[in-house]
């Protein structure tokens, strides 16, 4: 990777690890809070998803126009539209795995980065549950993953 692409990389993951943590979406009590609608519902990351959605609408929206990117490399957006059992199941999966934790792949890493001990457990379980995942792929030769 040349040094144009790894400091964009290091910018854009400073960038977002530092929204997490202004918008509290790195806080797992705050997410528990908006996760939790029967209690003392917490409806602020709302606001902060509806600005996602509305800045990734207007990236995606751009993106789709252009040839390369600003750094000069080959546009490569995602272009599958079908939703299958795998997509619904995996979904799910996040979604519990979210609800039970307060903490999905981002904010994990903002909080191993911060030296906390749920951030470690949480990036030690995703790193397992992704080689799990794709010994079964390999295992039941669906070829699927890279």
């Amino acid at each position: 990777m040349n040094t144009r692409l790894t400091f964009a990389a290091l910018l854009a993951g400073l960038l977002f690890g530092l929204g997490l943590i202004v918008s509290g979406m790195a806080d797992p009590a705050k997410v528990l809070g908006f996760l939790d609608l029967a209690g003392l519902w917490d409806p602020s990351l709302a606001f902060v998803m509806g600005g996602a959605i509305g800045v990734g609408v207007i990236a995606f929206a751009r993106a789709r126009q252009m040839k390369s990117s600003l750094l000069g490399q080959t546009m490569q957006l995602p272009r599958s539209t079908r939703i299958d059992r795998r997509l619904i199941l995996g979904s799910l999966l996040f979604g519990i795995g979210w609800a039970i934790a307060g903490i999905c792949p981002g904010p994990a890493l903002v909080l191993l980065g911060e030296g906390k001990m749920k951030g470690a457990v949480f990036v030690v379980a995703l790193v397992a549950g992704m080689g799990l995942f794709r010994w079964l792929e390999r295992r039941s030769g669906d070829g699927r993953t890279g």
